[in-house]
């Protein structure tokens, strides 16, 4: 067993149980288990004893890069009946993560969300979800591959940037301006809050995943940062605000960090409903750099998962 202390990349996965310690009651050798972006907390503080978990001061973050982790039994998730690992795997971080933000935005249905990078591994479970609940997503990126995957997964429209501004599209197609932007693209930060146009309330959520690379014990998901959920490099892609702008019509900007553990298990119940069915590409460990290669390129819709299992 690794040494919890230890930190690589990674920070979601699915995998199987090998082996328990002799104190834990409530898990067992074979079950299928999710490794997430926070391996541990506290379990005491203000923010774990609110269900805000994630916000723990004391929180551990994952290093999942490797053929086995240790997961706290008190902090492990539990893969539903019905939810491949393919499917769970990401669901650990990018798809919950998006997830909570949706749920912290207080879009209602029938609203619009718009996705900027909607398109990638991130935004596309987005567009799910966003789906499954009655909100008209709007996807924001470039490419016909990216086009019919988002319509595909539920998408209302398709923006492509590369095809005029997408700022003005967007206004134009929700009849003023969006109800919430989901930024899924770092390269989106300083356009972000021109998605909301005049519409009053309207909010720009700015939600963070982990680091760029993740991992199961068996099957590792991979996206790249640039179009993750998540921070900028430091000094670029930076907000011009007009505060008159925000209190005039009462938009926002709001700030989220991964998931709680409720949410998490919140989201896997949309995977076990079918509704979160997007089909990643799956490769064998023998393609793993092939693949990162691809994903920095671009060159990749929707996400990779590799699979340790596989040559």
């Amino acid at each position: 067993m690794s040494d919890v202390g230890v930190k690589c990349a990674g920070h979601e996965g699915a995998g199987v149980i090998v082996k328990v310690g002799e104190n834990v009651k409530e898990l067992a050798v074979g079950q299928r288990a999710g490794y997430k972006p926070i391996q541990n907390v506290c379990h005491q503080c203000l923010y774990c004893k609110s269900g805000r978990d994630q916000y723990c001061l004391k929180a551990v973050f994952t290093g999942s890069y490797k053929q086995y982790v240790v997961s706290p039994d008190n902090y492990t998730t539990l893969i539903p009946d019905g939810v491949s690992d393919y499917v769970a795997g990401p669901v650990m971080c990018s798809a919950s993560t998006v997830y909570t933000s949706i749920k912290e935005s207080g879009i209602r249905p029938g609203e619009f969300a718009v996705f900027p990078g909607g398109g990638g591994g991130v935004g596309i479970q987005g567009v799910q979800l966003a789906a499954a609940m009655g909100i008209r997503a709007i996807v924001v990126d470039t490419g016909d591959e990216r086009r019919k995957l988002a319509m595909e997964m539920g998408a209302e429209h398709f923006v492509d940037f590369k095809e005029g501004d997408p700022v003005n599209k967007v206004v134009d197609l929700t009849e003023g301006g969006a109800h919430a932007v989901f930024v899924t693209a770092v390269q989106s930060y300083p356009i972000s809050l021109g998605y909301l146009g005049a519409r009053a309330g309207g909010q720009v959520m700015w939600c963070v995943q982990s680091t760029s690379f993740e991992l199961s014990h068996g099957r590792v998901t991979l996206t790249r940062r640039k179009s993750s959920i998540g921070l900028p490099p430091d000094g670029k892609y930076h907000v011009d605000l007009d505060p008159s702008k925000l209190i005039f019509r009462g938009q926002s900007i709001k700030g989220t960090l991964v998931s709680s553990m409720a949410d998490i298990d919140e989201t896997l119940q949309f995977a076990q409903r079918g509704k979160l069915h997007l089909q990643p590409k799956v490769v064998g460990l023998s393609k793993f750099n092939e693949a990162v290669q691809s994903l920095k390129n671009g060159q990749v819709a929707g996400r990779i998962v590799v699979d340790f299992n596989l040559p």
